[in-house]
């Protein structure tokens, strides 16, 4: 037996440990993945050069102590100085391992010292496959950076492979604890290609839920349905196949039950090589297929250096891609042929299916007849609503809309609220994947177009009462029309569109400026035109309050009928706006409890 021999890594380790903890990796949890990344690359290696060597990895715990033993390739004396005791060499790189580093998980070298952050002590004991004469020998290193070498009797180990054993630093020991160990490692290591335990408790559960045969696709959808609700705590929609055999990856998309926010990060799942890599991977599906969740198991793409996240380059661009299109096919296939399960998808993520459609013209023309939109004849598909009618008006706002969807339907004009989130696009899209189909922007010089001019003679006979209207709503920026439109029930209505309320925020600003920006706004002054209150001359309440002959009254009047129309269509309402109401209700009221003080006592 050789004398023990000490020696000292040319690196800082407790800060090198303490890098690694705060800065490479989110949790200490990570050294239960370096241990098993570790065996099972090592038994990989084994059966790269002898095919029928056992496969097996025993993890054991007790108190504060931690021991793995694997049956891989082991490591003799030289080989442990050469990978161990070097920092940042990887002990992948042995010779004759080059063709099947490939199959390996762990690319940076980094190994052992993960196990730092949460013990204090680690001491390896191996033996060689490759050189099977050699001795066993151990190593032993602490957290001050000091390691012994030493070989041992046979005895010792008389298989090849490699058992670790951890002590626990001060403050960690439930980390090492049975069932925290067990627990990370059925979460890290579920899908690993051999055999895993912690004691007699089975770590790996194979063939994945997505590669399991089943009875029919009902008792699938069921089984997956239960392992979606096992990794990510809810009960899905659906489930998608996420098969891309050129880049080896197999998995499934679990649809979300509820609605979610297209800004709100996805996690997805992703095994590499079966050792669970990631759970909160951002990047691995485009942007607009934000409804789904998603596990696949890869052995493609790229981890980063902590081996905790995807690295960004063209093969995860392409799979992204990929797994985006096996999306689209599951839609395209609903609409074929399932079209309650496509409706029951929609009425929750439509938002999702919307976002895809606006880059993708085969999405948008397969989705028309499903899509919902709100529009003035209710909630319909385009496809629906371009049947009805020769022209398709939108607004692009939700303000547009509220203002003129009751007159504009009442006047047989077709309008869609394009305020929401990508339908205003798809609504101009439409033409594009519907030939013949006109779209038009709706602003309120079209709307106005379409109501009914009153007689010139009776316009002519209210000119002191139009007159003193706009006079009384001039300050406001807005002017004064009078109009014949259904429905009856409508006074008036309050008509602007976004150069409107550009040019009114414009003069707002002014108002309240200084001197100099003041000057500047008034200089941005331009030709914009203005919002307008519409009267409807079929209203009675009109016909009475246009007969008025008091100045003072009309001028109140018209402050009340622009209130009620700024309200009506759910406009949020300015400083000047909110005082322009208050002081209408109340000058009515007087009026009305005092109705012979005024010039005209006409009621």
């Amino acid at each position: 037996m050789n004398s023990q021999t000490p020696h000292t890594f040319q690196v800082d380790l407790r800060g090198l440990v303490d890098l690694l903890s705060h800065h490479l990796y989110s949790s200490p949890k990570v050294y239960l993945r370096e241990l098993l990344q570790n065996a099972v690359d090592a038994i990989t290696a084994r059966r790269a050069e002898q095919p029928d060597a056992p496969a097996t990895v025993r993890l054991f715990t007790e108190g504060g102590s931690l021991r793995v033993e694997d049956s891989g390739i082991g490591l003799t004396e030289a080989d442990v100085h050469s990978l161990l005791a070097t920092i940042g060499r990887s002990s992948k790189r042995g010779d004759g391992l080059e063709s099947a580093r490939a199959d390996f998980l762990g690319q940076f070298g980094i190994g052992l010292l993960a196990c730092f952050v949460v013990a204090e002590r680690i001491r390896v004991v191996s033996r060689s496959a490759r050189t099977p004469d050699a001795a066993p020998v151990e190593w032993t290193a602490r957290d001050d950076g000091s390691y012994t070498v030493r070989t041992l009797p046979d005895a010792a180990r008389t298989e090849p492979g490699t058992t670790v054993y951890l002590e626990a630093r001060a403050g960690t020991a439930d980390w090492l604890a049975h069932e925290r160990v067990l627990s990370l490692a059925r979460d890290f290591g579920s899908l690993l290609p051999y055999d895993v335990r912690v004691g007699d408790a089975a770590v790996t559960d194979l063939p994945a839920a997505w590669n399991r045969t089943y009875p029919g696709p009902a008792a699938r959808r069921v089984a997956l349905a239960r392992h979606c609700h096992e990794l990510f705590g809810f009960t899905p929609l659906d489930s998608i196949d996420l098969d891309v055999p050129l880049a080896g990856i197999r998995g499934v998309a679990h649809v979300l039950p509820q609605a979610v926010s297209p800004a709100q990060r996805a996690g997805h799942r992703v095994h590499l090589k079966g050792m669970l890599l990631t759970e909160r991977a951002e990047q691995l599906l485009p942007d607009w297929a934000f409804f789904v969740r998603c596990v696949i198991d890869t052995d493609s793409l790229r981890p980063t250096a902590s081996r905790e996240s995807l690295y960004e380059d063209e093969t995860l661009a392409a799979v992204r891609e990929a797994l985006g299109e096996r999306i689209r096919e599951w839609l395209t296939s609903l609409a074929a042929g399932e079209p309650e399960r496509l409706a029951a998808f929609l009425s929750v993520h439509h938002l999702g299916v919307k976002s895809l459609a606006r880059h993708d013209k085969e999405m948008l023309r397969t989705m028309l007849p499903w899509l919902p939109f709100e529009t003035t004849d209710g909630r319909l598909s385009l496809e629906e609503f371009a049947q009805r009618h020769p022209v398709v008006h939108f607004t692009r706002t939700v303000e547009e809309y509220r203002q003129v969807a009751p007159i504009a339907s009442a006047q047989g004009i077709g309008v869609v609220n394009g305020g929401y989130t990508y339908d205003a696009d798809l609504v101009e899209a439409l033409p594009s994947v519907r030939a013949g189909t006109a779209v038009s922007e709706l602003d309120a010089d079209t709307v106005t177009a379409h109501l009914d001019a009153v007689d010139p003679a009776a316009e002519l006979a209210l000119s002191s009462f139009l007159a003193a209207a706009r006079a009384t709503l001039d300050p406001l920026g807005c002017d004064v029309a009078l109009r014949a439109f259904h429905p009856l029930t409508v006074p008036a209505l309050h008509l602007d569109d976004r150069a409107a309320r550009h040019e009114q925020a414009r003069a707002d600003a002014e108002a309240e400026a200084d001197d100099l920006w003041a000057g500047i706004l008034g200089s941005l002054r331009g030709s914009a035109p203005r919002a307008r209150l519409v009267l409807n001359h079929l209203n009675p309440l009109i016909r009475r309050v246009s007969s008025l002959a008091d100045a003072e009254l009309i001028g109140t009047a018209t402050e009340a009928l622009y209130g009620q129309a700024l309200l009506m269509a759910q406009r949020p309402l300015r400083p000047a706006d909110s005082a322009l109401l208050n002081r209408s209700f109340i000058g009515l009221l007087e009026w009305a409890t005092h109705p012979g003080t005024g010039k005209d006592s006409t009621r």
